[in-house]
């Protein structure tokens, strides 16, 4: 086996990555595909290099989007979860500015909203996935109907919820 990248670097570096976003679970997919390919032998260990090699540039890629994209690590988590499956650019940039404003409310907007185990109580969750909804109702693209802004927020909110519930990222 080629010694360039070992895999116990490219699955920590992946690890890394799937902890800051977890929409980028398409790539642990892609390499269970590339290393199980690879234990079954054959002539699928001819292709293993040029694999990995292709995998790992393009792990290093989605590690720059976010520069690529202009938002930090956590507006592009956020506006993963946003973005519609087809996106047009005006979209996109509406969609944007969203993630940014949202998790500016939830972290640094006043009243606090992410205060103390508020995963814990009933209303303090609501009071959170109100606001998801309305900064996300100011601030969405009106193509988004009524059927996609709500599963968007469920989405969000439920991001939000599991994080603070493992004491993580936002968390207060």
């Amino acid at each position: 086996m080629p010694n360039f990248i070992s895999e116990d670097r490219i699955e920590r570096a992946l690890l890394q990555k799937l902890q800051q976003n977890r929409r980028r679970a398409d790539f642990a997919e892609r390499l269970r595909q590339i290393i199980g390919r690879y234990n079954a032998g054959g002539s699928a260990n001819e292709n293993y290099f040029e694999e990995r090699v292709r995998f790992t540039r393009d792990l290093h890629r989605e590690e720059e989007r976010h520069l690529r994209e202009g938002l930090s690590e956590d507006e592009l988590e956020v506006f993963d979860l946003l973005k519609k499956e087809k996106t047009t650019q005006d979209e996109e940039r509406k969609v944007k500015p969203a993630a940014r404003a949202l998790l500016k409310r939830l972290t640094t907007g006043t009243p606090r909203v992410l205060v103390q185990e508020w995963y814990k109580e009933t209303q303090s969750k609501k009071r959170v996935e109100n606001i998801v909804g309305e900064i996300l109702h100011e601030t969405l693209p009106e193509s988004y109907d009524r059927a996609l802004f709500k599963t968007k927020c469920d989405e969000v909110f439920g991001l939000v919820l599991d994080y603070a519930s493992q004491g993580r990222k936002w968390a207060a």
